[in-house]
């Protein structure tokens, strides 16, 4: 899948409901730097990037809102609603039949996207620079694209190739 959006499109709507039936759209985060964060219970990489994520979250307050978007067809509420709970992550939206994944052309979980303030995507890609022979990450891609957002400048890199799991989808 191709991404959707080029550094500098504006985020695309979606309208999608919280593990608690409350619906939420995109646009409800307008005024801070918004990461969303296409995820998977069930991945390790995933789960690695949210150890990492919620330490960084606490840093920033409320300058940047995390996202998490669970997206696979293939993974139940009562799994995705315990796993994030175990997790601590602070909001989950359920993205069941891949709504908004397809709109942003997520194609790994995780797989993340980071939109500033006024909702404009400056960073797309993954979470660092880890490979499958380089196994400690000499750079933080997500956390110096909100950082750089947090200091008024440009993430540099704003593209990189994500990795993770790839996001189960079923054809209707």
């Amino acid at each position: 899948m191709v991404a959707a959006l080029s550094i500098g499109d504006p985020g695309l709507e979606f309208n999608l409901h919280d593990l608690a039936g409350s619906a939420h759209r995109l646009s409800d985060f307008r005024g801070q730097i918004t990461i969303l964060n296409f995820w998977s219970a069930e991945c390790p990489w995933s789960a690695r990037a949210d150890q990492e994520l919620i330490p960084a979250l606490a840093h920033w307050k409320d300058k940047a809102a995390l996202v998490t978007v669970a997206c696979n067809a293939n993974e139940p509420l009562d799994l995705i609603k315990r796993t994030a709970a175990e997790r601590n992550l602070p909001f989950v939206l359920h993205d069941p039949h891949q709504e908004a994944a397809n709109l942003y052309g997520a194609v790994t979980s995780p797989h993340f996207f980071v939109l500033d303030a006024m909702g404009i995507l400056r960073y797309q890609g993954a979470l660092d620079d880890i490979t499958f022979r380089e196994r400690e990450p000499s750079r933080h891609f997500l956390v110096e694209a909100v950082e750089a957002l947090i200091k008024g400048r440009d993430p540099d890199p704003s593209v990189t190739p994500p990795y993770g799991c790839i996001i189960v989808r079923y054809s209707l």
